[in-house]
Formats: structure tokens, C-alpha cells, sequence
């Protein structure tokens, strides 16, 4: 069993309150607790073996033990919770009941703001409004600002030029501040204006209005318009009534370093501060010994390592002062875009976490590890250095085709979310072949897989094969054209979330053609990558040479899953697909066989080859002695 493996470590865990973590072979989070003591908790799992099916299953996967420490069960319990929600363990999923409830993000850090819905609320300069409880309430409020104030919702980049404003005006949900003609920036500045006092709860005056408007309407025999009006208004009170605001957000946005120097080497523990939680702890550190350093050096050098490809918070907190402060300030301000600060805490809060992080790391130091530890850098944020992507990649989309020949050709997108598969949100979709390769960009053309010459000696075969070959990348283009517009399409009437990484399965040819849905449906400004077969070489738009990664970086090895996961999805209903059809091409033709039954058919003799093989007597006793003469016939004039 593997968790014995573990006894060992297990004897030497501290008798103090914490959270412990339970890891797989492939390093992924299967499990979190929390422990009033760390020894006695973790040993009792050496002899739960074969109380429920649930626990064995967690015993024989587990393969690596953590641990953190805290002062108190109250703590352990609120970081408990925090790791749950950040790693989402698979073995958690019973104690995950407590949900975040969405935001509403009016994004005024925009020059023409749009209302969308957030799970999260960030320091970015957009006005947040919310929780919204039930989540449902959300989606609504957002398209009562479509349908109010005009608030847009595409994605486009607004310059007021465009030549026609899109359907969205048209149909009254939105006053197109993309054709300057019909709205200038002031005229929507001040629908912006109405909305968030809408979102703030100051509804009185909204109100009155509406109910004007809709009492106005009924006199005119407008009904249609007139419930419209009803129902907005009562959403408007269920808000005034029910809406919880949150203008503003403390969010406390800090790293804090606890540091051990001892004869033998250094251990520091990092615990990742976000939003006031602690969302992450990463640790440092080496068995060889430093002679003649002191603290201050060693802080100096681990905050110059850490930091090296890592975004710095506003606050780094630290048990001492380490050399070259000033330097180190200056340097992670410049990298970060911001004032970054170096603190001291010497009492209260800040300095009791400083002290936890101290007592983490005496004890990663004492437990003396068998082995050094490389830094193991997460994924997703070598993936966003790799591609230098504006944010980490926490959402990631990918598209894959999946086709014989043009026949059945079906499609697939999976979604990667904080380095986890989330199964609960893969899609799948039949191509309709609506889009044509002359609706694409013309950049798509000379991308795909070119014709032979025609030149002396080359045969008809050849030249016959290399057409078929330029007309199924066309439609393969085509293809993929068409699903990421429909997805997206979906997308914004939803309000996202959107992805910050779009993943797609193919070249230069396949990305072009995910742009240009893109860039059709005003979200031009989401990156997407191309990543091709066989070579594994990474496409971008803004490259005119593919990006070439070594084979265990972990960035690569992070795509190549995601996109190895949507061929299996889109496989798996290719083949459905085409069985579906193989069914459908035989029995659904013979004339007065339906679906119930083919599948009575189906059940009596088996198969298709049992059908064929059956005498009249036997089909008479299923169907009926008429049906059975035209499956006789139906058979007899195939070969």
C-alpha cells in the first residue's frame, strides 16, 4: 500500500495544528486536510485501509506528503478550505459545498466600459458590484444593462469608426458606441454613469422611470413592450432589495518569507498571500552548508531567485533585514510596473504571519530531506513567460478537428483551469459547413497544404491526390473557422468568462482561421497558439517563426496534454459520429423502418450481418410480414 512507504515521514511529523496535502505520482494535489495534530491525524490513515471504497482509492494513489503549520484548528480550517478551492483536490469533492458567488466587473479602467461577469474581484481599476446570490441573479442584472443603458458587449476595440453598427443595436442592447455618428464618448460616458449608480443600489429614481415608462406603454396598447418594462422593474427592486454592494475591495496582496539558516544548509517557506488567503506555499531550499553567510545575504539571493520569473505583490515581508535593500526595491519596481515594498513587520498580524512562515520553514529544515529540491516552477507561469502573455493563463480553451475525408467532420474544445481539466465544461460540435474557405481571410490561401507544379511527367494521380489534399486542409480551416466562432459567439451572449489562453490543434493555417472568427466577432484582442504535429512547435500571430521548446519543458509538456485530450474527445465522438451514420446508411433506407424498429431489429438478431442473415419468417415475427419483404428487397439489391 503506498501510504505505508510514507511511515517514515509520517513519525516525524509535528504534533502541532496544520493542513496536510497529499500528492500522486505526477505530482498533482489529490487530497487536503486539516489536522488538530499534524502526527496523530496523518498516522490514523495507516490503518483506514478498507473502511470505505473512497479512502482505499486515496491510499493506493497517494505518493508524496506536505505539510503546513499553523497556531490554531481555526486556521488550519480557513487554509484548508483556501488550498481546496485553488488546487481542487479530487478526493475533496465532498467538502467542497462552499461556493464563490459572481461579481458584476463594470470595467472603467476601460475607455468604453463593458459589464461582465467576475468570480474574483481584482485591483485593476474596473468597479466591482456583487456577490450575487443566486449566481443566476448575475447573468440577469448583467443583461438588464444591455437592455437599459445600452452597455456594449462585444470585444471589440472601440475607435468609433466602424462603418455599421452591429446586431446588438439593432435589436436595442446596445447604443453603438463604435459608430461615432450615432453615439459619441460622451453620450456613453453618461450611460456608463447610470449603470453604475444602477449597480451601486441607488434604483429609487430608476425606478419611478421605469414605471412611467411601462404604465405609458399600456396605454398605447404596447403590451409587449409594457411586460418587458414589468419585469425589468421588478428585477430592479429584487436588486434595491437583495443586492449586496462592494464598491471597493481591501485585498491584501502580499508574499511573506520564513527563513532557517542552520550548519547543515537553508530552508525558507514562501506563503502566497492573495485577497487576505493564502492560495499558495512554496518552498526553497538545500542540504549543502553556507558557511560564513548571514541572513541578510541569503534573503538578498531569495528574493532575487524567486522573483526572477515571478510577478512581485505590492508587499514582501521578511524576518530581517536583507542586504541591499534599496537595490532589491528598485529592481522588482521596475519589473512589476509598480511600487513593490520591502517590509520588516515587528508587531501585530503582519509579524505573527512572518513568525508562521519562520516556524515552517524550522521545520522543513529539521525534517533534513533526502534530496535536494530544484525549483519547480508552475507551468501556467512559464507558459506565460514562454508566449509573454499579459496575465497567467489560468483559463485555457482548445479546439481540435476531427475528420475522414470531409465525412462526419465533428469537432471538440476542452478547458484547462489553473493547470486542472475541467470535464464539466468540454464541448463538442458537429460542423454544419456553413462557412466556405472564401468567407475566410485571403491570409489563409497560400497556408494551405500546396498543390504539385504542374510540370512535365507529373501524373493525373499525383496531381488528382495533391488537390484532395488542398481541399481537406480547406475544409479543415473551414472547419475550425466555424467552431470558434460559434463558441465564442456563445460566449458573449453569455457575458465568459472568456479564456486568456485559446489553444488551437494545427499551424499557421488552423490559427489564422481561429483569428478570423475571432477578429469577425470583435475578440480579436484574445491570444490564441497554434501548436503542429509531430515537430510540437508553438504558432503565434505575431511570430513569423514557431516557438521551439525542449521536450520537458514544462510549458510544452502543459499544451501537449491539453490539446492530447481534446483529439481524444473529438475522436471518441468521430466515432460515434460515423457509427451513427454506418447505422443510419442501412437500415434507416429500407422503406418503412424507423427508429423503434431498427431497434427492435437491432435487439432480435444482434447486428446488421443478424438482419441480413435472417429469413422471412423470422423478420415477419419482428416487423410484420410487409416491413420484412421490403428489408428482404432492400438487402438483395446491395452487393
Amino acid at each position: 500500500m503506498a501510504i505505508h512507504e510514507l511511515k517514515d515521514q509520517i513519525a516525524r511529523l509535528p504534533e502541532q495544528p496544520g493542513v496536510y496535502l497529499y500528492f500522486n505520482v505526477d505530482g498533482d494535489t489529490i487530497y487536503v486536510g486539516k489536522a488538530r495534530a499534524l502526527r496523530d491525524r496523518v498516522r490514523n490513515y495507516l490503518g483506514a485501509y478498507g473502511n470505505d471504497p473512497k479512502t482505499d482509492a486515496l491510499l493506493e494513489e497517494v505518493a508524496r506528503l506536505e505539510y503546513i503549520v499553523t497556531d490554531s484548528v481555526v486556521e488550519a480550517l480557513a487554509l484548508e478550505n483556501n488550498l481546496i478551492k485553488q488546487r481542487t483536490p479530487k478526493y475533496n469533492i465532498l467538502l467542497r459545498d462552499d461556493k464563490n458567488y459572481p461579481y458584476l466587473q463594470l470595467t472603467t479602467n476601460e475607455a468604453f466600459p463593458r459589464v461582465l461577469v467576475a468570480r474574483r474581484v481584482e485591483r485593476d481599476g474596473s468597479f466591482y458590484a456583487g456577490p450575487f446570490l443566486p449566481a443566476h441573479f448575475a447573468r440577469r442584472t448583467m443583461s438588464l444593462t444591455h437592455r437599459l443603458f445600452g452597455i456594449r458587449s462585444c470585444n471589440e476595440v472601440i475607435t468609433g469608426k466602424r462603418g455599421r453598427p452591429c446586431l446588438e443595436y439593432d435589436i436595442k442592447r446596445c447604443i453603438a458606441p463604435c459608430v461615432d455618428t450615432i453615439c459619441s464618448a460622451e453620450e456613453y460616458g453618461g450611460a456608463v454613469r447610470m449603470t453604475q449608480l444602477f449597480l451601486e443600489g441607488k434604483n429609487d429614481e430608476l425606478t419611478t422611470t421605469l414605471r412611467g415608462r411601462m404604465l405609458d406603454a399600456a396605454a398605447h396598447e404596447r403590451f409587449e413592450e409594457a411586460a418587458q418594462l414589468r419585469d425589468a422593474m421588478r428585477t430592479v427592486q429584487t436588486l434595491h432589495d437583495r443586492q449586496q454592494k462592494m464598491a471597493t475591495a481591501e485585498l491584501g496582496h502580499r508574499d511573506v518569507f520564513g527563513l532557517k539558516l542552520g550548519p547543515a544548509g537553508v530552508a525558507i517557506q514562501v506563503f502566497q498571500v492573495r485577497g487576505g488567503r493564502v492560495v499558495e506555499r512554496i518552498e526553497l531550499g538545500t542540504e549543502d552548508a553556507i558557511v560564513g553567510s548571514s541572513e541578510g545575504e541569503v534573503l538578498e539571493a531569495a528574493i532575487a531567485q524567486f522573483y526572477e520569473i515571478r510577478g512581485a505583490p505590492p508587499e514582501v515581508h521578511v524576518p530581517g533585514e536583507p542586504d541591499e535593500r534599496e537595490a532589491l526595491e528598485s529592481w522588482l519596481s521596475d519589473r512589476a510596473g509598480r511600487r513593490v515594498k520591502i517590509l520588516v513587520p515587528q508587531r501585530g498580524e503582519k509579524r505573527g504571519f512572518v513568525d508562521l512562515a519562520n516556524r515552517n520553514a524550522n521545520i522543513a529544515y529539521q525534517t533534513r530531506f533526502n534530496q535536494a529540491r530544484a525549483a519547480q516552477y508552475d507551468a501556467l507561469e512559464t507558459l506565460q513567460h514562454v508566449l509573454a502573455l499579459p496575465t497567467l493563463p489560468r483559463r485555457i480553451e482548445c479546439f481540435d478537428i476531427s475528420t475522414i475525408q470531409g465525412s462526419e467532420t465533428v469537432a471538440s474544445m476542452v478547458v484547462c483551469e489553473d493547470g486542472r481539466m475541467r470535464r464539466g465544461e468540454y464541448r463538442k460540435f458537429r460542423i454544419r459547413g456553413t462557412t466556405r474557405l472564401s468567407t475566410l481571410d485571403a491570409r489563409l490561401l497560400p497556408l494551405a497544404t500546396r498543390r504539385l507544379p504542374l510540370v512535365a511527367g507529373l501524373s493525373t494521380s499525383d496531381e488528382q491526390r495533391a488537390t484532395s489534399n488542398e481541399r481537406r486542409a480547406n475544409d479543415d480551416f473551414a472547419a475550425m473557422h466555424e467552431v470558434v466562432q460559434r463558441r465564442y459567439r456563445k460566449l458573449l451572449e453569455q457575458g465568459g468568462p472568456f479564456p486568456d489562453l485559446v489553444v488551437i490543434d494545427g499551424g499557421k493555417g488552423q490559427l489564422s482561421a481561429a483569428y478570423s472568427a475571432l477578429e469577425e466577432l470583435g475578440l480579436a484582442n484574445l491570444v490564441a497558439v497554434g501548436i503542429a504535429k509531430r515537430e510540437e512547435l508553438l504558432f503565434t500571430r505575431d511570430r513569423d517563426e514557431p516557438i521551439v521548446l525542449a521536450t520537458h519543458d514544462p510549458a510544452l509538456l502543459l499544451v501537449q496534454r491539453i490539446r492530447d485530450e481534446a483529439h481524444r474527445f473529438a475522436v471518441t465522438f468521430h466515432r460515434r459520429a460515423r457509427s451513427m451514420r454506418d447505422l443510419r446508411s442501412e437500415l434507416d433506407q429500407v422503406p418503412g423502418v424507423g427508429p423503434r424498429r431498427r431497434k427492435k431489429l437491432l435487439t432480435t438478431f444482434g447486428s446488421l450481418a443478424g438482419v441480413r442473415r435472417a429469413t422471412r419468417e423470422e423478420l415477419a415475427a419482428v416487423v410484420g410480414a410487409k416491413t420484412a419483404d421490403a428489408v428482404l428487397a432492400f438487402f438483395a439489391a446491395r452487393p
